[in-house]
C-alpha cells in the first residue's frame, strides 16, 4: 500500500509541476482550480493501474471520481473562460511581489499537491486493496456521493445561470439551493468525500482513511474555502442579512 501511495504522490506532484509551467506560460495561476478535479482523476487511475486487481469496488470509487472531476474541471474551465484570473491569485500575485514564481510552485501548486493526495486516500486505499465482496456500506457510500455530487452540481448550475443573467448584476444569490445554505457547492463537495470514505470503509482497516474526508472538511469549513470566499463579501448590507438568515454549510430552512 506504501508503494502504491508512494507512486500515485509522485505522478501528482508531477502533474501539478507540469500545471505550474502551463500557469507560466499563461500568466494566471487559477488554472489551479481546473487541476484540482483533474487531479483527483490522475491519483484514481494510477492507484489503479499500481493495484492491479481492477475489483468491482475500485472501478465503482474511481469511476465516482472520474464522473465528479470531470465535472467539476469543465464547470471552472467555463467559469473562468474569457475573464481575468480570480481575484484571490491577483491578490496573492501583489502581495507575493519577488517571491510569487517560488511561492506559486510552493504555496499554490506543490502545496494543492499533497493536499490532493491526502484527500485521495481513501480512493488509493480502495484501489490497493486486496477484492472484498460489495455490501451495505458501499451502497450507503454511494447514495451519499451521489446526494453530495448533485448538491455541487445543481448549485454550480444555479450560480453559473444567475451571474451570466446580466440583470443581477451586482447582486448576491440566494434562490434555489442557494436560499438553504450559503455553499450548496461546498457542503456537496464535503459530502461526497464522506461518501467515498464510506466506500473504503467496507474493507478491512479502512477506518484510517477517515484522514481524506476530514482533510477536506477543514479545507472547506476554516481555510481556504468558506472563510477565504466570504472575506470578499463582509460589510455588504446584503450579504450581512443573507448570512443571518441563511445556513453556512448544511442546508436547514432560512431563519426569519
Amino acid at each position: 500500500m506504501t508503494a502504491i501511495l508512494l507512486t500515485t504522490a509522485g505522478f501528482v506532484l508531477a502533474s501539478m509541476a507540469g500545471w505550474f509551467v502551463a500557469s507560466r506560460l499563461k500568466g494566471r495561476n487559477d488554472i489551479a482550480d481546473v487541476a484540482w478535479g483533474l487531479g483527483f482523476i490522475l491519483a484514481a487511475a494510477v492507484s489503479l493501474v499500481a493495484g492491479g486487481h481492477y475489483a468491482p469496488r475500485g472501478l465503482l470509487v474511481s469511476l465516482l471520481v472520474l464522473v465528479w472531476g470531470v465535472r467539476l474541471a469543465l464547470h471552472i474551465h467555463t467559469r473562468n473562460r474569457g475573464k481575468g484570473e480570480d481575484p484571490r491569485y491577483r491578490q496573492w500575485r501583489e502581495e507575493w511581489g519577488r517571491w510569487f514564481v517560488l511561492r506559486s510552485f510552493l504555496q499554490v501548486f506543490m502545496l494543492q499537491g499533497v493536499l490532493l493526495v491526502l484527500v485521495a486516500v481513501p480512493v488509493i486505499f480502495v484501489n490497493g486493496a486486496p477484492p472484498t465482496p460489495l455490501g451495505w456500506l458501499d451502497s450507503l457510500g454511494f447514495f451519499i456521493w451521489l446526494t453530495g455530487f448533485l448538491f455541487e452540481a445543481v448549485g454550480d448550475r444555479q450560480l453559473l445561470h444567475f451571474i451570466r443573467n446580466p440583470e443581477n448584476k451586482g447582486q448576491l444569490m440566494t434562490g434555489g439551493l442557494w436560499r438553504y445554505t450559503r455553499h450548496p457547492n461546498y457542503f456537496g463537495e464535503v459530502t461526497l468525500w464522506w461518501g467515498i470514505w464510506l466506500i473504503a470503509l467496507a474493507v478491512p482497516g479502512g477506518w484510517w482513511t477517515v484522514i481524506g474526508p476530514l482533510a477536506i472538511t477543514v479545507l472547506i469549513l476554516k481555510v481556504s474555502g468558506i472563510p477565504m470566499l466570504e472575506k470578499h463579501y463582509e460589510g455588504r448590507p446584503d450579504f450581512e442579512e443573507y448570512k443571518r438568515r441563511t445556513s453556512a454549510f448544511f442546508p436547514l430552512p432560512p431563519r426569519g
